[in-house]
């Protein structure tokens, strides 16, 4: 694990998986930078018996969230219990249907740890606590504290995750970026069909939705797959179902990657997909044997402008001599590094780098998790599991609701004719909640009027759905509404007009070649002075010259 990693998120105890924790302070066990004299030593926490004098610290536990310290859950009386409950309900709300409890950890983030009978008897009153809430645990890892103590004592992390009712799991929605043949759909293959790749991408056939990207092996539209995960974290893909309503109904939580375009020709229809669909998250996915080639930059920069949080998958390692896995990882960390990116690359290496890079890579923007993995023989595929399975949400319950509460509004991405359905229109609900059978109006037409429809049926991951909250994508049914009358926001390039720009606060000095960037939400803007115009005023006797410029762009 990076040391500057280290240093932002570390802890004073012993990962049992490997890893480290730091002291509170930032002062490492082993004596900092490893040398220097038997003071220094004992300065930064060690005594001569080996064991560490400065406490180990996390974090003070937050108020809000979905995290919950607990120093030890043994025999609590049944007062005690439904308080703990309770307490457990409000974490799963703050999670969205997860919650993560540290047990062995006192609310002030210090690791004191517990003996194995005292975690085993926490263990089953954790278990008692969630099947009250209707839920399941599952342990994350097992530390050892060797704090102050010739006792073993050890701290567990503990995902506790709702079992999923009246089809509310949890979804986060994942772009896949990269350049052409990085091996972008014959991972999402694998992930999603629970089968290994032939070394000949076998695995990518279910995914193309044309003849042509049959044949040629590449994606040329976008095209949505989806990996469930159940309230144990067990991996539901269609190795286990035959259909999405099945995957659907046996998830907690749910993965919908969103397949993008990795040709430079088909970098319109890229840009559409990063705009429209609202990612939470974008993977980049980059070939080992051919690093940071063609397209890569682009959807890097794309992902960073429209400030999507992304982490990066390095493919083909089997392909690749270890020292030319290396050089690809050693040159995106050059990358990620530069002042343009500003990001801490943290190459996962175990499950343990897996469940700190799931955690802290929501908290934090600056961290960019990076996985090297096989499709053909599966290395550190479970790596990439592990990390997706403990994802957490970007909006809290307080956020959700804001949106909750808000006019309804759907954003039209994509518009079909099915039959014996009729139109159909694809995209995200941006705010409020809508219901099968509710009256709407869409626009604004050519004409700029607003239309009243009727939302016939909806429908999540392809199975039926009655509800639809903020936040959710979706399709909606309109029965024979006149489909000619709607028409989906489409962010175009190349296009040219005539603008008219002023500076809000106060005059900037111009000249000819000047650059200038605006941006305007998520629309942005790049472009030179090409000519400047002179306005001469009189002012107190004296001409000035002030010139508003025009801009190429």
């Amino acid at each position: 694990m990076d040391s500057r990693v280290s240093e932002l998120f570390g802890g004073c105890c012993r990962p049992a998986a490997g890893g480290a924790l730091r002291g509170r302070g930032g002062a490492a066990p082993g004596g900092g930078s490893g040398g220097g004299s038997s003071k220094a030593k004992k300065k930064n926490g060690r005594s001569r018996g080996g064991k560490a004098n400065n406490p180990p610290y996390l974090p003070p536990e937050a108020e809000d969230g979905n995290i919950e310290y607990k120093l030890k859950l043994v025999n609590p009386s049944q007062y005690r219990f439904e308080h703990l409950v309770t307490q457990m309900k409000w974490r799963l709300q703050e999670g969205r249907g997860e919650a993560v409890y540290q047990i062995g950890v006192e609310d002030n983030g210090l690791l004191v740890g517990l003996s194995e009978e005292e975690m085993r008897a926490s263990l089953k009153t954790l278990r008692r606590m969630a099947e009250k809430v209707g839920a399941d645990i599952t342990v994350l890892r097992e530390r050892e504290v060797d704090y102050d103590s010739d006792v073993p004592r050890k701290i567990t992390e503990v995902l506790v995750r709702k079992v999923p009712d009246n089809q509310q799991f949890l979804d986060l929605r994942v772009a896949v970026l990269g350049n052409v043949d990085s091996g972008k759909s014959t991972l999402l293959g694998v992930l999603t069909q629970g089968e290994l790749d032939n070394g000949r991408g076998r695995a990518r056939l279910n995914l193309f939705r044309h003849l042509h990207e049959i044949q040629s092996g590449r994606t040329s539209s976008i095209s949505f797959e989806i990996l469930g995960f159940n309230s144990k974290g067990e991996v539901v893909n269609y190795s286990d179902s035959r259909t999405a309503e099945e995957i659907c109904e046996s998830s907690s939580k749910m993965i919908t990657f969103i397949d993008l375009a990795g040709h430079h020709k088909y970098l319109k229809t890229t840009i559409f997909g990063l705009t429209s669909y609202c990612p939470d998250f974008a993977m980049l996915v980059v070939s080992a044997n051919t690093g940071i080639a063609g397209t890569t930059r682009e959807h890097l920069g794309l992902a960073m402008a429209l400030k999507v949080p992304f982490f990066i998958v390095i493919s083909k390692v089997d392909l690749c001599s270890k020292a030319t896995v290396e050089r690809t990882v050693k040159q995106l960390e050059r990358i990620l590094k530069q002042p343009g990116c500003n990001k801490l690359p943290l190459l996962v290496n175990s499950d343990d780098d897996a469940v700190t890079a799931a955690q802290q890579f929501a908290q934090s923007p600056n961290i960019t998790p990076i996985f090297t993995l096989s499709s053909v023989s599966g290395e550190n595929l479970d790596l990439l599991k592990v990390f997706l399975n403990i994802l957490p949400p970007l909006t809290n319950s307080k956020e959700q609701e804001e949106l909750m509460q808000q006019l309804t509004e759907f954003q039209v991405d994509e518009i079909y004719t099915v039959p014996e359905v009729g139109t159909v229109v694809g995209g995200t609900l941006s705010s409020g909640i809508c219901r099968e059978g509710e009256n709407l109006v869409v626009g604004p037409t050519d004409d700029g009027k607003f239309l009243r429809l009727k939302v016939c049926s909806i429908q999540r991951n392809r199975s039926a759905c009655r509800v639809l909250r903020a936040g959710q994508a979706a399709t909606l049914a309109l029965g024979p509404f006149d489909r000619s009358l709607l028409r989906k926001d489409k962010l175009r390039t190349g296009e040219k007009a005539v603008v008219r720009f002023r500076f809000i606060k106060h005059p900037e000095y111009l000249k000819i070649g000047a650059k200038l960037l605006f941006r305007e939400g998520v629309t942005k803007g790049i472009g030179h002075v090409t000519d400047l115009q002179a306005i001469t005023t009189k002012e107190n006797g004296l001409e000035e010259s002030l010139g508003p410029g025009q801009l190429s762009f």
